[in-house]
């Protein structure tokens, strides 16, 4: 049986590729430094994440085109909580969250990434971060650093770290590697809060 498989085309919109809202198109904005997950990174993460996915609440930083908060929010994750600094980008997420009906379930901050991260929390409150920045910046790891610092992570939290290939990265002593796999330019790893 052929999966449906996420993709961004020419007329910007992402696929999502199963659950809730599967097939289902979205309008994406194009604008500088937006570089939507590839297809099969995509379904290669899902694939990892399918026994954890299930009523977490998800943070998804740079989110840009909102593909990975999406599919999360489709494959039944309690709450998702979009990042993006670009206005226009920020309402096409909000437009796509009133499309889909799952206001209740999702909000959009526009606001940068680091900045939103960079307040201390009281308690933790993800099971499941999407770190997808745009390259080049070290953002990752300045992303990395604010959430284990300002303690945003529940025990045994999951974040998914998506650099440019061969990239090395600098993470807490408590975060277990997983997964980890290279596609083209592209390295993604999955890393866990051990408790």
């Amino acid at each position: 049986m052929k999966k449906a498989t996420m993709q961004q085309s020419a007329k910007g919109e992402v696929r999502i590729i199963a659950g809730l809202w599967r097939g289902r198109k979205l309008p994406v904005l194009t604008s500088q430094g937006l570089r939507p997950t590839g297809d099969r990174v995509k379904e290669t993460l899902f694939n990892w994440l399918m026994p954890y996915i299930v009523d977490s609440e998800c943070l998804d930083c740079f989110a840009g085109s909102g593909s990975l908060g999406f599919e999360a929010l489709s494959r039944q994750a309690a709450k998702v909580t979009f990042l993006e600094l670009e206005k226009a980008v920020a309402q096409q997420l909000s437009k796509n969250i009133q499309t889909l009906k799952c206001a209740d379930r999702a909000q959009v901050v526009n606001q940068n990434s680091l900045q939103f991260l960079n307040q201390p929390q009281n308690q933790p409150h993800f099971d499941l971060v999407f770190l997808d920045p745009p390259f080049n910046f070290d953002l990752a790891e300045q992303a990395i650093a604010l959430l284990d610092k300002n303690h945003w992570l529940r025990s045994q939290a999951l974040i998914y770290v998506e650099t440019e290939k061969d990239k090395g990265l600098n993470v807490p002593e408590s975060w277990a590697l997983l997964k980890e796999k290279n596609s083209g330019q592209v390295s993604y790893r999955l890393y866990q809060v051990e408790a």
